[in-house]
């Protein structure tokens, strides 16, 4: 596997951390699937149910949910058809164009989301927060940086605006 042209080689502490990432990925997903399927809620909903909550009129084309959730194209559409069948989610035409479909919120979607969060934000803190103390800034800018630089390059939507942390009420 040859080296890209003019790329620069990422020193050890780089290798390091990205590892890390990897790792506290795989130990605190699967943690944070664990506590909300106590309460009736796959991560994977929740993600959705929490992009859609915060967007504009609570309503995204289904594009632009595919871009902002963390799962693949693929999978929000699947997540998507999952929470359409349960009532918490609906879609619409998009009336700019008429062909798009829009995924909009149902009331009973906000309702469980609110249901959801306080279990969401117990396991953030438990599983990472807790561990990250006083550095969850430091950690949280640097992260941003890299998910801002993919987005420049992958997308049109602004990172900040995609990172959501509880519902917005």
């Amino acid at each position: 596997m040859g080296e890209q042209s003019g790329a620069r080689r990422p020193d050890d502490e780089q290798v390091r951390a990205w590892a890390l990432v990897l790792r506290v990925h795989a130990a605190v997903v699967p943690r944070l699937e664990r506590d909300l399927a106590a309460v009736g809620m796959p991560l994977s909903w929740y993600d959705v149910l929490l992009e859609l909550n915060a967007a504009p009129d609570r309503r995204l084309r289904m594009t632009e949910l595919g871009a902002r959730a963390v799962l693949s194209r693929e999978r929000v559409s699947r997540v998507v058809d999952e929470l359409e069948r349960a009532g918490l989610v609906q879609r619409e035409r998009n009336p700019d164009d008429g062909r798009s479909l829009l995924a909009v919120i149902t009331d009973e979607g906000r309702a469980r989301l609110r249901a959801a969060a306080p279990t969401y934000l117990a396991g953030i803190e438990r599983h990472f927060g807790a561990h990250v103390g006083d550095d969850a800034a430091t950690v949280a800018a640097a992260l941003l940086r890299v998910v801002e630089a993919a987005a420049a390059v992958d997308r049109p939507t602004p990172a900040r605006e995609s990172v959501q942390i509880g519902p917005r009420m």
